[in-house]
Formats: structure tokens, sequence, C-alpha cells
């Protein structure tokens, strides 16, 4: 079972229990993790740590502490706490879930970025993501470039279709409002916008998306696209530019949308 619990202000601890224990990735606060735990019964076997901001990590004293969970986490950052630091081409297996994932970095809202990459079930391919990719949007440029950006949403972008999309904040309807500036007579785009409407007056998460979802609906996956290229040249005043230009240009113009 894979499950966004609420924390903070607008952040998504993910879950996925199965056999009686349970794996919870970039715990922000340590209360709705302990609450699930109680609840249903759960042991708690690893948390995954994708980057060191406080709203991924803040819980991990605690839960730490609380169940004696393994922490895993990226080997270039400074964090909380960390059994096993992880780069590019490492893979964990968690035997009490049964549960596997390669690790990848993905820098560029962190220097350190990774994410994780596995099967929840055969053909169920799941990415835990961080900030790196949202649902129709992308995370702050606060150390990397937006070449290493680019790159970093080029690997994501070259997994299969349907994997599911595991970001780690409810963004979604703020960046689909910003997405129709760019490329208002995407339909895809506009029935995403209808299907997220629907859920946030709900109440619900509008993620996990998936992968081939967002490359019909995010910007920041289509920065190659003819339609995003103009919508930056006609908001910039800039003709063409690098792949990586094009990005920042996406980057700094959600930065200032309102």
């Amino acid at each position: 079972m894979l499950e966004p619990i609420p924390a903070l202000s607008d952040n998504y601890i993910w879950m996925v229990q199965k056999n009686g224990h349970a794996v919870v990735v970039d715990p922000g606060e340590a209360g709705p993790v302990l609450g699930r735990l109680d609840q249903q019964g759960l042991t708690l076997e690893a948390i995954l740590i994708t980057h060191h901001h406080h709203d991924h990590t803040g819980g991990v004293p605690a839960l730490r502490q609380r169940t004696g969970a393994v922490i895993y986490g990226p080997r270039n950052e400074t964090l909380p706490a960390c059994d096993h630091r992880l780069i590019e081409g490492d893979t964990i297996t968690l035997p009490a879930t049964g549960l596997q994932f390669k690790v990848l970095d993905v820098p560029g809202h962190t220097a350190g970025h990774i994410a994780y990459f596995g099967d929840l079930d055969p053909e169920r391919p799941v990415l835990f993501c961080g900030d790196t990719l949202f649902s129709v949007g992308c995370g702050r440029l606060f150390e990397g470039t937006p070449a290493q950006m680019l790159a970093s949403l080029d690997k994501i972008g070259g997994l299969p279709g349907h994997t599911l999309v595991c970001c780690a904040h409810e963004y979604t309807q703020a960046n689909i409002r910003w997405a129709l500036q760019i490329e208002p007579h995407n339909t895809a785009l506009q029935a995403r916008a209808t299907e997220v409407g629907t859920l946030r007056a709900q109440g619900r998460p509008t993620v996990p998306s998936r992968l081939a979802q967002e490359h019909e609906t995010n910007p920041f996956l289509r920065v190659r696209q003819a339609t995003v290229r103009q919508a930056v040249q006609q908001h910039t005043g800039v003709p063409g530019g690098a792949d990586a230009a094009v990005l920042a240009a996406l980057r700094e113009w959600k930065n200032n949308f309102r």
C-alpha cells in the first residue's frame, strides 16, 4: 500500500507498507508517521531521505529514537542522522517489506539530491523524487544550476511512462495555473486542471501522477517543445536559447508567478 501522509503546511511524507512493516520517505515531522504506525500496528523498517532540507528531515531524530528504523540518505549532504550514505549506482534492499530501490543522483534543487526508483509490485514502478520533479512543476534551484536540473529531469524522464511519480509537496493546482499561461491550448493540461480541481475540492491528494502524464503537461519536461519555447521567447523577449536556458527562463517565470 502506498500512501501520502500530509505534513506541515503542504508536504507529503510517503509511506509504503507491506507485511506489517512500513518504509517512509522524507519525514518532515514525526507525529503523522507515528500516528499511522500506531493506528495500523506497523513496524517502521526504514526511512529514506532525498535531500537535507528541514521539511524533509525534521522528523528523523524522533522517528529513529522511537522506532530504531534504519536511515538512508544522500552521501553528499548534511543530515540529522543517516546509517547508509547513497549515490547513484547504489541499490538498497529492505527485506521486511521486500522492497528494493535504485538510487539516482538528481542535483538541481540541492547539490546532493537523490531519488529512489523501484517497484511496489511487478509492473508497478515508483519514483520518490523529493523536490526535484513536482506534478506539473520542478523544484527551485537553490544549490544547483539549470544545466544540472535539466540533466536530472532528463534522467527521470527516461524512466517508464507508467512510473508513479511521488513528489513531496501539494503544488499541483498552482503549477497548473502557471503552466496554462505557457500552453493554454494543451488539451492534456486542460484535462489535468479539471481532474485536479475535483480532487482538491474533495480534499484529496493530486499525487502520485504518472510520468507519461508529466511528459504531456509539465513545462519543465517539455523544454524542447516548440510551443513551450515560443512561450518563453514571447515572455522574455529573447529569441531561441539552449535547452538549459529555456529551463532557467521557465524557472524564473514560475518563481515570480502569482
